[in-house]
């Protein structure tokens, strides 16, 4: 079972589920009340990841097991499998680069340059999520896929609703999510008479050459904007909660040798996104004795398997320099394009926010977020 303060509430799936006794995959609850296999053994992790008769495509089916009451879209990079899914991961691609995103490293240390500077400029104490950790991956994903700035609060208030499992009503939910679709959708109209030089236009592009249809632009649009934004919010306050409860010092985060490996610890041990999408068999498969039959649903702890003892000796220790990969972004041909571009953001984050601030400290009690897929802080007032 996993040992440590910083997890905060989890899906109650997880709260549920015998993670820790068996490599076996477990029979758990959802939300929507239908019954899942839930897997927790890293090993048993990559293989669902990987194998292909575990479905994206199928999971997003109108029927089939749900983690929340979110329908999928079916034109969603994140709901395709092979031929549809490979063609709209090489258009975007690209954009992912190492190369290419080392080049927004000057935007991203401009940027959150720029946000400490306000911090210090209105001094303590300051909620860092809202001062620092939530605007900086707007800023950057917005210039990245050529959002105007003026637009931002628009997907701003409503994207969590994408992550939501139970803290707003269905309505809600679905008023959110077209306010969402409308605007991209707006956006994309827009852009069209421009010649920007951005990721969007690219796909706008692509969506022109007939790769792409007017649907799938749309999704993989929406995509992009959100599924590196709430994800990124989260990692950035959870590895600063870290720091400030002690369980590494500032310095692991600012000493150019030690910041890239204890990042990846970071995101090892307290990943923003415990669980994997779900998936659904397309024929029945053994897992460790147990038979997962076709049209039942499959999900991955991503945090359990990331503390998996039998591959991670003392999983909750922060240890850089351990070989084996972690499943924060995922595995196989779903894991996260944008993880790159996180990595730049969050390692770039936290070394401004410790050498800017060396004495920061928390100044009340933290507000952990409710009810997302996501795991992340409300609120984390600190002084300094």
């Amino acid at each position: 079972m996993l040992h440590t303060d910083l997890l905060g509430p989890l899906p109650e799936l997880l709260n549920t589920g015998d993670t820790g006794d068996t490599a076996a995959p477990t029979r758990v609850r959802t939300p929507t009340g239908d019954d899942m296999w839930l897997v927790s053994d890293y090993a048993l992790a990559r293989t669902v990841l990987t194998d292909p008769r575990f479905s994206r495509a199928a999971a997003a089916a109108p029927h089939a097991p749900r983690l929340n009451t979110a329908s999928p879209s079916p034109s969603s990079i994140m709901s395709m499998d092979g031929h549809d899914h490979a063609r709209l991961r090489r258009v975007t691609a690209a954009a992912f680069t190492t190369g290419r995103v080392a080049r927004l490293a000057p935007m991203v240390q401009k940027v959150s340059d720029g946000l400490l500077a306000d911090m210090a400029r209105q001094g303590p104490p300051a909620d860092l999520v809202a001062a620092f950790a939530a605007p900086l991956p707007v800023a950057v994903l917005g210039t990245l896929l050529g959002v105007p700035p003026a637009d931002r609060p628009v997907f701003d208030a409503s994207v969590e609703v994408l992550f939501d499992i139970t803290a707003s009503s269905d309505e809600h939910k679905a008023r959110h999510r077209l306010l969402l679709v409308d605007y991209m959708a707006a956006l994309i109209d827009h852009k069209r008479s421009r010649t920007d030089d951005d990721l969007l236009t690219e796909l706008i592009r692509a969506h022109d050459d007939g790769v792409l249809s007017r649907a799938e632009l749309v999704s993989l649009g929406l995509a992009l904007l959100t599924a590196g934004y709430e994800t990124t919010v989260g990692q950035i306050a959870l590895a600063a909660l870290a720091v400030l409860q002690g369980v590494l010092p500032a310095s692991a985060l600012t000493d150019p040798a030690l910041a890239e490996d204890t990042v990846e610890e970071l995101l090892r041990t307290t990943p923003s996104t415990p669980l994997s999408f779900p998936r659904v068999a397309t024929e029945d498969v053994e897992l460790a004795g147990v038979v997962v039959r076709a049209g039942e649903g499959v999900v991955v702890s991503l945090l359990h398997g990331n503390r998996d003892a039998t591959v991670f000796a003392e999983p909750d220790e922060i240890r850089p320099g351990r070989t084996a990969p972690h499943l924060a972004f995922g595995h196989g041909i779903h894991r996260c394009l944008g993880a790159p571009l996180a990595r730049l953001q969050i390692r770039t984050a936290l070394a401004g926010l410790f050498t800017r601030f060396p004495a920061l400290a928390p100044g009340e009690a933290v507000v952990w977020k409710d009810g997302l897929v996501t795991r992340g802080l409300a609120r984390l007032v600190v002084t300094w």
